[in-house]
């Protein structure tokens, strides 16, 4: 009955009108999988009920007549009974900041719905396309592995111990090793007792009429015919009008490209568009067929026929296994796939290369189309006529002697966009290796998919042998040429795919002529694929003692407090709040420029359009227009110069979401440029344009002791940025209270009182006034700090100015292009390090932020784990005009030592020695300084490093990964070991505050308000189990959900409660903890002269506890790890594929308060680690513009990135005096060692460099993304493509 925005999509209907929260908006293109559903639909002609899951943020409205749509909360809840689905995810411990859960659930729930029994390649595709960036998937892979029958052996059962090495065990006392979850407690189930599908729908499926539909909204008309004659008609009168199907292609046009369609044609209900029919020589498949109805179709099909007449058949399923994730190929159609004819499309070059045709029907009848070289004329365009519609797809059968092969290269191994693809078949008649016919096709290299026709000609009547597939290489370079500042940049890289990809299929044909007995000469290694499949994992941390309570849930693996309801879709975030009537939506207008004047804000037009209500610019601004920080300014809104483009310049206020970003789209800014823009740390440089003051640090003399060393080396890294991609993006809710202008604020942020500052001095009023409510955050990892102060503040001035609430929620697009982001050596013959000089240089952005702190954070952890003599050190954060970076998780630590490994390696690569030795000898070894003067013990380092190399037989698989990389001339194999010693603590001691309340209530109910912020760190689930010893009572009754202004001593304050009812307990020591309470309670009353019948608060005790300035004031935070991996490294043909094949990682955390918590916190940094060096890349354009602002552009680690095998060991028996309980911060030190995979690529690379006789160091900048890695391996097809001249060109994509 509400009226939506056309073209609305199904997340529009759960969220806003039936308030289903549960399904998350998390990146709006269907890149992340937050708003998974379950989408079912009755087949009247098979009687059969189709289920499948689908992105709500991409699934039409206007096409779910006749459809169940089933979200998280329809399966099970807290107040009914909770589904096994969820309940496996939330035991197991999958759920931390929880915003990704109710898409995690109901992409297993989808599966579950189709086939009860799953295998594990069933759930690693059905979670492809559901990102996570808390947990590092292994939890949530492990509660969903529980439903595979082939996984009845004890290892699954939580911790990866097997019965079956138990056997030598003499010792019947012996314990056995704690597990993280009992997979026998879970919930059994039954499919029997799903939910059904309405029988309504069924009866409405079998006897009503098919009839158009037609809706109307207020710029768009949507019409879905039911005929192909009605389709025809519509598609002659309207030829601009697009045809949606899946939604997946104009649905993310429209929302992120402004593009506009009056009318939309959605022929989902046209039954001729999915027809399959047979014939003698292939299959005509109908348009209309989802990419998962093709696969299955051809799937099917393959079994039925000799191998020789499926060739086209498997290279098709194989490539559509790459294609999307499941969610986008139960929705996208064929059809949509060949018109789109995106440059870089998959299916279309193996189409065209197997000889593929379209039939196309029009008002002037049908026709035939070959997809060839002529079909495909300009991006994003066809041979067709703009009337013509593709009614089905012939896909032949191939002959006897025929081969097709497809290749790609994604910047992420699934769910990703391919770099270059390519689809090649060639025909040999039978006994002979002459070449009959060849087709070689390539998406990637140019603005359409590409013939590479020359080559093909130059194969052709010729013996396919190495004298001419060399004249084809040849041909191959000459024919398809990408200029410099071609789309999309990897210019070089993308040469060298193409060739390499040709050398592969060569490699391929070769070994079916050999098995044909067409060749006889010795061939090389048949390539294999990598191994993929996870196995069950080691998580070994120690029991609690044997005297301890039941009742204490300290050192327990306890499940997230919130994980249930975050299963459920329960958990509320700022976003799910009930919209208050009279609400408004805010959105944000942004800088176009990067350096520039405004000399002219015209907002008439905005104001115009129907439901804006406002436009809220600096003058609106009613205190403080302008904040400082560190001696610099920064406007919350842009006056009369912008720095960077996304800088905020006024903001839209409307009665809806859509409605307010049409009148941001509407507003016009005028600029004159500024010269000189600097983008770059050189340009920075160049022009001295630097953050003060610069943070330098000396120990020793370093120029002295350069002159007496063996060898002086210099070199350079480089590191790219990183985006946070928290789920939840930045929101708030700002609703004034109506009186002596207070506000509510509701807000995502980990900072409150920063927020609730802004927010009052932007408005100038007293901080009182301003009330700042978190109750959890979908994620955050520093990236919720400053600007999200700003982003209320701005708010609150809408709300102010209006006197009605103001919604603000940035979408991914916004939130990564406003947000920002992260931020010569001397030694001897032996290895040992006497010198260093290390200069960092930081891209800080247009404003200071916390870039100051960051490069001070730098400097103190130069060392690392390293005891260097002489070390100087000078960190300078660099003033640009790109975005402003940010704090992010590690806050310049993963920079810093990045840096240091980087010169351990090259040491090592110098003199030839393992870099593990290089380490070691240089290690801090008995009682050590700090080149800051801090004093400390490396004994924990030391024996993670060792527990490390033994519990991953580290020497054993050093020895197994060097004699494969000697006997492997295709895939080499790398591996590291790196340690770790981080500081926790803030330089400056009032940052270090903590503070807590503890309040009991009459009833023996405990209420924990703690100076933390739930962001999926456990914090609050700590807190409960903290409160929980201290006061001898079970978890149920205390409750921490009240974040204070700082962190918090919850013990202190809970120690002294507890001491205020000694009298109490001694006079009755058999009472109950209710008894006590109101006995205690009763004589307090007494004593008073007043009493209050209100009075529910009765004893709150607040602490606030100042530590000092030392940088590690709670100890030195020790980690290591090894990894063990393969990467699929071809030093002959530049293909990159990477497999971590395993991870080992011993951690000093102390005594562990829960944990389940703190591996999963030590698993999702290291994840996230791998992505920062591996994977995640920001691109800007040569005018500083954000190129990477979501998921489809910028990717982070998914399920298919997991180590193989995970391992994590707990340090046993270490204590850490300085903290609550012997625990230590855990959250940011292993994000660093992520690196271990960046070092282990590099390791890997060496290898293959030795193939062509390079030895020694080589750059290898951060993040090793497979074009780096590809290029560093320097093969031969890397050195056929001629270097672009630098500064005769104006690249795609500057070099940050």
């Amino acid at each position: 009955e509400q009226a939506f925005t056309l073209p609305a999509v199904l997340i529009s209907l759960t969220v806003t009108s039936v308030r289903l929260t549960g399904t998350k908006s998390g990146c709006g293109g269907g890149g992340c999988g937050a708003c998974t559903v379950m989408v079912s639909r009755y087949q009247p002609a098979t009687k059969t009920i189709n289920h499948f899951s689908a992105n709500a943020c991409l699934l039409p409205l206007c096409q779910l007549h006749g459809a169940a749509v089933t979200t998280v909360e329809g399966i099970g809840s807290t107040k009914t009974q909770i589904h096994p689905v969820q309940e496996r995810i939330a035991k197991a411990h999958g759920s931390q900041c929880g915003f990704c859960t109710p898409g995690m659930v109901m992409a297993m729930y989808a599966l579950l719905r189709n086939k009860p029994q799953p295998n594990m390649d069933d759930i690693t595709e059905a979670l492809a396309g559901n990102l996570c960036r808390c947990t590092g998937y292994r939890p949530i892979v492990d509660g969903c592995r529980t439903f595979c029958q082939e996984t009845n052996c004890c290892k699954v059962n939580g911790n990866g111990n097997c019965c079956m090495n138990r056997g030598n065990q003499t010792d019947e006392t012996e314990r056995e090793p704690p597990q993280l979850f009992d997979k026998d407690e879970f919930l059994p189930l039954d499919p029997t007792q799903e939910l059904i599908f309405p029988p309504e729908l069924i009866l409405m499926a079998e006897k009503e009429t098919p009839q158009t539909l037609t809706f109307d909204g207020e710029r768009i008309r949507w019409v879905s015919p039911v005929s192909l004659e009605e389709l025809v008609l519509l598609k002659t009168e309207n030829p601009k009008a697009p045809l949606v199907m899946g939604n997946t292609n104009i649905g993310p046009d429209i929302k992120f490209k402004g593009v506009f369609h009056p009318l939309i044609i959605s022929p989902t209900r046209v039954l001729e568009l999915f027809e399959v029919s047979h014939t003698p020589t292939g299959v005509w498949v109908g348009a209309g067929c989802t990419l998962a109805e093709l696969r299955s179709l051809l799937q099917k099909l393959v079994p039925q026929f000799p191998e020789e007449k499926t060739e086209l058949f498997r290279a098709l399923i194989q490539q559509l296994g790459n294609l999307g994730s499941v969610q986008i190929r139960n929705v996208a159609s064929l059809g949509g796939q060949v018109i789109s004819a995106y440059p870089n499309s998959d299916l279309n070059p193996v189409l065209a290369a197997g000889r593929c045709k379209v039939s196309v029907i029009s008002n002037g009848g049908r026709r035939e189309v070959p997809l060839d070289q002529d079909f495909f004329v300009s991006f994003c365009k066809t041979i067709l006529k703009p009337e013509e519609i593709i009614v089905s797809v012939f896909i032949p059968f191939t002959r006897k002697g025929e081969f097709v092969r497809v290749f790609r290269q994604a910047p992420r191994k699934e769910t990703s966009f391919a770099t270059v693809t390519s689809g090649m078949r060639v025909f040999f008649s039978e006994g002979s290796r002459v070449v009959q016919d060849v087709s070689v096709y390539y998406g990637g290299m140019g603005a359409t998919t590409l013939s590479a026709s020359k080559t093909c000609a130059a194969i052709a009547t010729r013996p396919w042998d190495e004298e001419t597939l060399s004249r084809a290489y040849d041909v191959l370079l000459d024919e398809l040429v990408l200029h410099p500042s071609a789309p999309g940049g990897k210019v070089e890289f993308r040469r060298s795919l193409s060739l390499s990809f040709l050398f592969k299929f060569n490699l391929e044909v070769l070994q079916e002529l050999r098995e044909m007995n067409v060749i006889k000469e010795e061939l090389p290694e048949k390539i294999q694929p990598l191994p993929r499949d996870i196995q069950p994992g080691l998580q070994e941390f120690q029991h609690v003692s044997k005297g301890q309570s039941e009742q204490d849930p300290v050192g327990r693996p306890i499940m997230h407090r919130s994980a249930i309801s975050q299963a459920t879709g329960e958990a509320v975030y700022c976003d799910d709040m009930p919209h208050t009537d009279g609400e408004l939506f805010l959105s944000l207008v942004t800088s176009a420029r990067a350096h520039a004047k405004i000399i002219g804000l015209d907002v008439s037009e905005a104001l115009r359009l129907p439901g804006v209500v406002n436009v809220i610019t600096a003058e609106d601004i009613p205190g403080v227009k302008v904040r400082e920080s560190f001696g610099y300014q920064e406007e919350l809104l842009a006056q009369s110069e912008v720095s960077c483009v996304g800088q905020i310049v006024c903001a839209v206020v409307a009665d809806t979401r859509e409605h307010a970003k049409r009148g941001a789209y509407a507003v016009k800014i005028s600029y004159e440029d500024l010269p000189d823009p600097a983008f770059t740390v050189e340009e920075a440089v160049e022009k001295s344009s630097f953050f003060e003051p610069q943070r330098k640090l000396e120990r020793g003399n370093v120029t002295e002791a350069f002159q007496t060393v063996d060898h002086i080396y210099e070199g350079e890294v480089r590191m790219g940025g990183q985006e946070h991609f928290y789920m939840e993006t930045q929101s708030m809710l700002v609703v004034p209270v109506g009186e002596e202008t207070e506000f509510n604020i509701y807000v995502s942020t980990q900072w409150p009182s920063l927020t609730q500052e802004t927010v009052a001095e932007t408005l100038g009023i007293p901080s009182n006034r301003v009330t700042c409510h978190v109750k959890r955050m979908g994620g955050a990892f520093g990236g919720k700090v400053t600007k999200t102060a700003i982003l209320a503040g701005i708010t609150s001035v809408a709300a102010w100015k209006t006197n009605r609430a103001v919604r603000c929620v940035l979408e991914r697009g916004e939130d990564m292009l406003i947000t920002g982001a992260r931020h010569p050596v001397g030694f001897m013959k032996d290895g040992r390090i006497v010198a260093a000089d290390l200069q960092y240089y930081t891209n800080a952005g247009n404003v200071v932020d916390e870039s100051l702190l960051v490069a001070e954070k730098i400097v103190l952890h130069m060392d690392n784990a390293y005891n260097i003599p002489n070390l100087r050190g000078s960190g300078a954060a660099c003033r640009t005009n790109l975005p402003s970076n940010t704090a992010f998780r590690g806050f310049g630590v993963p920079q810093s030592l990045l840096v240091v490994e980087n010169m351990i390696n090259d040491v090592a690569m110098v003199l030839g020695r393992p870099a593990d030795q290089i380490r070691e000898i240089n290690m801090y070894k008995g009682p050590s300084v700090t080149h800051y003067k801090f004093e400390f013990s490396p004994e924990n380092m030391l024996r993670c490093w060792e527990e490390c190399k033994v519990k991953s037989e580290y020497s054993a698989r050093r020895r197994a990964a060097d004699q494969f990389n000697q006997q492997s001339r295709w895939k080499k194999r790398g591996m590291s070991i790196i340690p770790i010693k981080y500081g926790i603590a803030f330089a400056e001691s009032f940052l270090n505050q903590a503070a807590a309340l503890v309040h009991i209530y009459k009833d023996g109910s405990v209420l924990v308000t703690h100076g933390g912020t739930e962001m999926g760190q456990g914090i609050h689930t700590k807190m409960q189990q903290v409160a929980s010893r201290e006061l001898h009572i079970p978890p149920r009754r205390s409750t921490s959900v009240k974040p204070a202004p700082t962190r918090s001593p919850t013990p202190n304050a809970c120690q002294t409660l507890y001491q205020r009812l000694k009298p109490i307990r001694e006079k009755k020591p058999k009472g109950s903890w209710e008894s006590w309470f109101i006995s205690h309670w009763i004589l307090q009353v007494k004593k008073r002269k007043h009493t209050f019948d209100y009075f529910l608060c009765i004893y709150g005790v607040t602490m606030v506890v100042s530590c000092a300035s030392s940088e590690e004031t709670t100890g030195s935070e020790t980690s290591h790890r090894s990894l063990h991996l393969i990467c699929k490294i071809f030093p002959i043909f530049n293909i990159f594929v990477l497999q971590t094949v395993r991870t080992d990682i011993v951690m000093d955390i102390g005594r562990s308060v829960n944990p389940s918590v703190d591996i999963g916190q030590i698993e999702g940094a290291f994840m996230q680690g791998l992505g920062l060096y591996t994977m995640e890349e920001l691109k800007f354009s040569p005018s500083g513009v954000l190129y990477t602002r979501g998921p489809s552009q910028y990717k982070i680690p998914a399920v298919c990135d997991v180590p193989l095998q995970f391992n994590v060991f707990l340090l046993s028996d270490t204590h850490n005096p300085h903290a609550i309980y012997s625990s230590k911060g855990i959250g940011e030190p292993v994000l660093f060692l992520g690196s271990s995979v960046f070092f282990a690529i590099k390791d890997a690379a060496a290898a293959a460099r030795s193939e062509s006789g390079l030895v020694g160091p080589f750059t290898l900048n951060s993040p090793a993304t497979p074009e780096k890695a590809c290029m560093a391996c320097a093969s031969p097809f890397t050195q056929k493509i001629p270097a672009s001249k630098p500064g005769s060109f104006k690249p795609w994509a500057l070099n940050i």
